[in-house]
């Protein structure tokens, strides 16, 4: 919720926290049991990812080309998971129109 212009929403059922900037998904997960969290991220790194960490899979149920599911299962670093959410919303904001990113620098 840190990251400039960030809303939570549960747009798929009551289970499913999605966080969203302007609009567009970066992360989602499952609010009750927390096992994994769902993550956009450029392909070629999302294979590299994959190859190195266990605990990174493609995405369930998301384009698994662009969107890793990271388990959490404490085997990961919090600094890793923190840097692959910033990973996830720095392209999703990369895609939105100027305007809309002006006004995350903004602080709108």
């Amino acid at each position: 919720m840190a990251l400039p212009g960030t809303k939570e929403d549960f747009p798929f059922d009551e289970q499913t926290l999605v966080f969203k900037v302007k609009g567009k998904m970066y992360a989602l997960s499952d609010v009750d049991s927390f096992e994994s969290i769902n993550l956009k991220c450029d392909p070629e790194r999302a294979l590299q990812l994959r190859a190195l960490y266990e605990e990174v899979k493609p995405g369930y149920h998301m384009n698994k080309k662009h969107w890793n599911t990271v388990q959490m299962r404490g085997e990961l670093e919090d600094k890793l998971i923190e840097e692959l959410i910033h990973h996830s919303y720095d392209l999703v904001v990369a895609k939105l129109p100027q305007k809309d990113r002006k006004d995350l620098t903004a602080g709108n």
